[in-house]
């Protein structure tokens, strides 16, 4: 079969695999439409250490192509929701965890492009289909059940982590697609006012829709201090969804005393985060810092996927480029490698 991954650090192009089979619990799916991530391109460019012949990819949905002869809730035909987090569930890691993101390693659930061949190809393998595997809903489409995935799975995990309460003041750092989830989670959650911290025009127009009552810029100086001064004092939760070491000591200054800072952020190895011990109120200031992987399995997605059932959210509203044709793969993935000014997040079609 064909796919589109990284040959070695940066050198991407179409590799050529034999295709993979099911295990017992097992399946095999043919995608059917995809989408290209920031950590795709992150880990092309060796954020996530070496690796060599590996088909990128962790956002998908598709049709069931075969089973193992254990699996029992899924037959080929079925049109299916993947999760880009597919843990082991025999391992445990998941038997004392709270987002099952760490089977038997940390990171360990991520398998997809993480540790295997991903889901920019014909056909990709998903372990354990039963737990794993969603079927996609009457009244959702293919495209806004994609978003469930990994954008909205993450973004509200965000939220999640910071334990946004009703009428609180919350900073979303980054509002690229997983920071525009996480605006929309934290207005779900009933905050009152969203401070979002981000430049580009077409991410500002969709930040406001989802619920961003003021928009920050770090143009206009940092953004630390411009929290501070229209909160005066601080938020009371700040989600991290972008940017690098920089961006987290900014979060924990831009938090008041007793406030949480949430990271959902993917820093890159390379990156440092450095803490001066006052911005934590020399550590006794209450101000708790938590950090934590995508969600795995097919129960957290189940319930994203009613959220758009019922109307509680659309979101593609966060797709900003749509393509046709398995052979657009390179041309997506350049795009969101490149970050083009109106870029949000692209789909690929394989039709």
């Amino acid at each position: 079969m064909r796919g589109f991954g990284m040959r070695k650090i940066n050198d991407v192009g179409w590799i050529e695999k034999e295709k993979p089979v099911a295990g017992p619990l097992d399946a095999i799916i043919k995608p059917t439409i995809i989408a290209p991530c920031s950590s795709d391109t992150h880990t092309a460019h060796g954020g996530s250490g070496p690796k060599v012949d590996r088909i990128l990819g962790h956002e998908a949905v598709g049709i069931v192509d075969s089973v193992g002869e254990l699996v029992t809730r899924f037959a080929p035909g079925d049109y299916v929701v993947v999760p880009c987090v597919t843990p082991d569930w025999l391992a445990p890691g998941v038997q004392n965890s709270r987002t099952f993101s760490h089977d038997a390693k940390p990171f360990g659930s991520f398998k997809l492009m993480g540790q295997k061949d991903g889901t920019m190809a014909e056909f990709f393998h998903v372990n354990h289909a039963d737990a794993n595997l969603s079927p996609l809903p009457a009244g959702v489409s293919p495209e806004a059940a994609l978003m469930t995935v990994d954008m909205m799975s993450t973004g509200f995990h965000g939220v999640e982590l910071a334990e946004v309460q009703y009428g609180e003041t919350v900073v979303v750092i980054g509002i690229g697609p997983i920071g525009l989830m996480a605006i929309a989670g934290a207005a779900l959650k009933g905050a009152g006012r969203i401070i979002a911290v981000g430049t580009r025009p077409k991410a500002i127009e969709v930040a406001r829709e989802y619920g961003a009552t003021e928009i920050i810029s770090y143009k206009d100086g940092p953004v630390d201090k411009q929290i501070i001064e229209l909160t005066h004092g601080g938020a009371d939760k700040t989600i991290i969804a972008g940017g690098n070491g920089e961006t987290y000591t900014a979060a924990v200054r831009a938090t008041h005393a007793n406030g949480i800072i949430s990271n959902v952020n993917y820093f890159d190895c390379a990156d440092q985060l450095n803490l001066a011990a006052l911005d934590w109120g020399l550590g006794m200031a209450d101000k708790d810092i938590r950090g934590s992987f995508c969600p795995g399995g097919a129960t957290r997605i189940n319930q994203l996927l009613a959220l758009i059932k019922y109307g509680r959210i659309d979101p593609t509203q966060i797709i900003s480029h749509r393509f046709h044709g398995f052979d657009k793969l390179p041309e997506a993935f350049e795009l969101m490698d490149k970050k083009a000014p109106d870029l949000i997040k692209p789909v690929v079609y394989f039709d």
